[in-house]
């Protein structure tokens, strides 16, 4: 059998059901993996180690009655910005160290009653903003492993756990799953409350998730997406559950939409990506040039303005009040939103709205839209978290977004592309993502 700490969500959770380990098997061996990765990674804030175990050894007693859910005995690690009943929720800022909360968000909510343990809670950058966290990126440690969803990024890759949560406000989840070889899914806008999760900016702010394989993203997805009436963005979110077998995966129309990524990926990311689609056009995929007249510079000239302003209107009370406990990037931003006028934050919410109007046309014909997930490998700048410049577009539209792992670099590090569909239509994402998944037939896994 594979090494446990090696286990995807679904092969983990057929194992527990067979009885051939028990959640506090799988947990102990996280833990172990855990502890002994942690100096060289900077993964957690907090490691909820006696309250996991305790967990575990709970449901292994409903084993015995067959009532199990769909996470049944599946540890997770949860990004920090999340509430958790009791455990500490600190948004790795100062403002918060000692805030321990007394519920849980509604997508902790939903995973404990999946079966979920929550392992403990992982680093974010402050705030899921701009300023580095202290993870590391567990392919180079030169490299950033992105942001902000970093911790929850490198635990996935690094084995520590099967999955874990984030939140993309431009490109928090997507790109530190390519920086990191994984899989990083950013669902419709509005399909996961948002209920319990310190905001960024509340137009923008989309809940995501880590796993290794496209399969356990639909199975995290189905568990999460749901109406809450705490949150109501999420009012039209179907409860859907999403169901992958062998028989949907079938070559999908792809359409290559180059006037997003040509003339911002180097020629290493634009080589890699060529090959991809002559690869994917022979084993069966259909192809297609994609034209729009949308203009993505105007598209994300308007994203940083929103985004700089609502964060301003989060932040406001406690920035002018504690200045000194924010860092140097969001500092930047909070004061830039402060200066950005109603007449110019309403000129930006029309760009958005026409961009949007525009990948609907664009993706009417094809079943996804690619892109490389970057323009570059993880860059060798521990001052940054990477260019969010191909996620930001489809974080504004609201459209489901995956990145899955496509290959390495000449210098040894994970490349990743980027599928894109229309709104509410995951289930179609899911197909084509893990069609592209089985025709490159890739495992990554770091060294460490």
């Amino acid at each position: 059998m594979t090494q446990l700490h090696e286990l995807s969500i679904v092969e983990a959770r057929e194992f527990i059901r067979t009885g051939e380990i028990s959640p506090g098997d799988l947990m102990q061996a996280l833990l172990k993996r855990a502890s002994d990765l942690e100096p060289k990674l900077k993964v957690w804030v907090t490691l909820n180690q006696e309250a996991a175990l305790e967990t575990a050894g709970d449901l292994e007693q409903k084993i015995a009655t067959r009532t199990l859910n769909k996470l049944h005995g599946i540890p997770l690690g949860i990004k920090d910005i999340f509430f958790t009943e009791g455990i500490i929720t600190t948004a790795c800022s100062p403002i918060h160290a000692s805030f321990v909360p007394s519920y849980d968000a509604t997508a902790v909510a939903l995973l404990r009653d999946a079966g979920a343990i929550i392992m403990g809670k992982t680093v974010t950058t402050e705030f899921a903003c701009m300023d580095p966290s202290p993870t590391l990126n567990p392919w180079n440690p030169t490299r950033t492993p992105g942001g902000s969803s970093s911790g929850s990024a490198v635990g996935v890759a690094a084995r520590i756990f099967p999955a874990a949560l984030g939140s993309q406000t431009a490109g928090s989840v997507l790109r530190p799953a390519s920086y990191n070889g994984v899989v990083g899914m950013k669902p419709t806008f509005g399909s996961i409350s948002r209920y319990g999760v310190f905001p960024v900016a509340h137009t923008l702010d989309t809940i995501g998730f880590f796993t290794r394989t496209v399969v356990d993203s639909a199975e995290l997805l189905s568990v999460l997406s749901c109406p809450d009436h705490k949150d109501l963005t999420t009012a039209y979110a179907p409860t859907t559950t999403y169901s992958l077998t062998t028989n949907d995966v079938k070559p999908p129309r792809i359409g290559v939409l180059r006037q997003m990524f040509e003339d911002k990926a180097n020629s290493e990311t634009l080589g890699h990506l060529g090959k991809l689609l002559t690869g994917m056009e022979e084993e069966g995929a259909t192809i297609l040039e994609i034209r729009t007249s949308a203009d993505f510079d105007s598209l994300l000239a308007a994203h940083k303005l929103t985004m700089s302003a609502e964060c301003a209107s989060v932040h406001k009370a406690n920035f002018f009040t504690r200045p000194k406990d924010y860092g140097p990037q969001l500092t930047l931003m909070i004061e830039s939103g402060l200066r950005e006028s109603a007449l110019d934050y309403i000129k930006a919410a029309e760009t958005q709205r026409i961009f949007r109007r525009f990948m609907e046309e664009a993706i009417k014909n094809v079943d996804v839209l690619i892109t490389p997930s970057t323009p570059t490998e993880a860059p060798a700048d521990l001052s940054t978290t990477g260019d969010p410049v191909f996620q930001t577009p489809w974080t504004v539209c609201g459209f489901p977004a995956i990145s899955i792992p496509s290959g390495f670099s000449q210098s040894g590090l994970p490349l990743g592309i980027q599928l894109a569909a229309r709104a509410w239509d995951e289930a179609t994402l899911f197909k084509a993502a893990q069609w592209c998944e089985r025709a490159l037939d890739l495992k990554m896994v770091p060294a460490l």
